[in-house]
């Protein structure tokens, strides 16, 4: 398994944590649920330091072809960070949750 992680610094950008959110909720984040060998992804946010970004866990390396990365048209340049690492091990803790699918403000607003 792998994952990719990957955030833009905003400051330099005319896109915003909110304009961003709003992206995501024209469909961009479902685009990614018909991605073969990606286990999970999820979007973050960090309005403190203005920092956007993703990771991304893949059941073996990314395909070359993925959804189009509308964040970085949006935001004007490449992530400011990208990094890709091997796992080493995964463990689930207990929860009450059946799946992640659909959670987060993009989807509850």
């Amino acid at each position: 398994m792998r994952i990719d992680i990957a955030w833009w610094d905003l400051d330099r950008s005319a896109a915003t944590i909110d304009s961003l959110r709003e992206h995501l909720r024209d469909g961009t984040a479902e685009r990614w649920a018909g991605v073969h060998g990606l286990r999970l992804k999820f979007w973050t946010a960090d309005r403190e330091r203005n920092r956007w970004g993703a990771v991304m866990l893949w059941e073996t390396d990314r395909p070359a072809v993925l959804p189009p990365n509308r964040a970085a048209e949006l935001i004007g340049f490449p992530p400011t960070h990208r990094s890709s690492f091997e796992i080493e091990a995964v463990v689930e803790g207990v929860h009450a949750m059946a799946a992640l699918h659909g959670l987060g403000p993009v989807f509850t607003s």
